[in-house]
């Protein structure tokens, strides 16, 4: 009776270590440490909403391909947190995310108040810096002269107010918040011209027949010829991953497919950029896409 009791003991604590093992395994494959990142999906074909999906799953676009790349690369869970531009490095800095992957482009004052990647490149049309005007000017300003006297809208604290501020020294700045608002501004008349990436304009011109370019295309130095990864400043081991990560997905040839697919997915249908407000919005499952609108860093 003895010999039944303790083999009945034995096999009751088998079953708990087994079960206790099996609650481990389940946990640990259900519970990655998240990776929140922080992101302004009005910015086609960098990161925008695809309104054919849900959740997490609606922001598509270059920059979430990356954030997904970093994410699976870490082992963490990607958690993406949309919300205005403005607000992404506000995010950032509080550390309600860990990065912010919104087609940034070096500028010294994100240099000194933030940790920034290595530099991850989209493509040309990305570098490339054009004016877009109503179709009834297209091609009428080709010299920065040619725009002097006029109004001219760029994004808030965006490469585009700089170059303009540069090399439009002439026109009136009109700063916006977010380029579909510009671009309805723009075709009211509110301005003349907007100043957007070359990316951006073959978005708007694909989907908007009363735009066109200018046929002025701005002197764009190289730093400022690609994007960067906002991080926290101090972030150093972060930063490294990060750095280590942007090299593989660079030396494997993967940017030119996500920037292809990205303006593919920005042409379509179900495709549609999102202003977000100023606080994050968190990762709702059943989140519902916004005004339709854009953005330029």
């Amino acid at each position: 009776m003895k010999m039944k009791k303790m083999l009945a003991l034995i096999l009751a604590l088998c079953l708990i270590v087994t079960a206790a093992a099996a609650c481990g395994e389940s946990g640990k494959d259900g519970g990655k440490e998240k990776l929140k990142v922080a992101t302004s999906p009005d910015f086609a074909p960098m990161a925008f909403v695809d309104t054919s999906k849900q959740g997490q799953e609606q922001y598509v676009g270059f920059d979430m391909m990356l954030a997904h790349y970093i994410a699976d690369e870490m082992g963490r869970e990607l958690e993406i947190m949309p919300m205005s531009f403005d607000a992404c490095t506000t995010a950032v800095s509080t550390g309600t995310v860990d990065m912010a992957i919104s087609g940034f482009s070096w500028k010294q004052d994100r240099e000194d108040n933030f940790n920034l990647s290595d530099f991850y490149y989209p493509g040309d049309n990305e570098s490339d810096q054009v004016v877009i005007v109503r179709k009834e000017d297209e091609g009428k300003y080709t010299k920065p002269e040619d725009f002097e006297g006029m109004k001219v809208g760029a994004q808030t604290s965006s490469l585009q107010e700089s170059l303009c501020q540069e090399q439009l020294t002439g026109c009136e700045i009109v700063t916006i918040g977010d380029l579909g608002t510009g671009l309805l501004q723009l075709k009211k008349g509110d301005f003349d011209a907007m100043a957007v990436a070359k990316g951006q304009a073959d978005v708007f011109m694909s989907n908007d027949p009363e735009v066109a370019l200018s046929g002025f295309q701005f002197e764009v130095d190289d730093k400022y010829t690609a994007n960067v990864i906002v991080m926290k400043k101090g972030a150093d081991d972060l930063t490294k991953q990060v750095n280590d990560i942007l090299k593989k997905a660079y030396d494997s040839g993967v940017y030119g497919e996500w920037y292809e697919e990205a303006k593919e997915m920005a042409m379509s249908a179900t495709a549609e950029e999102v202003t977000m407000p100023d606080e994050p919005s968190g990762s709702e499952e059943d989140g519902e896409a916004g005004e339709s609108s854009t953005q330029e860093e």
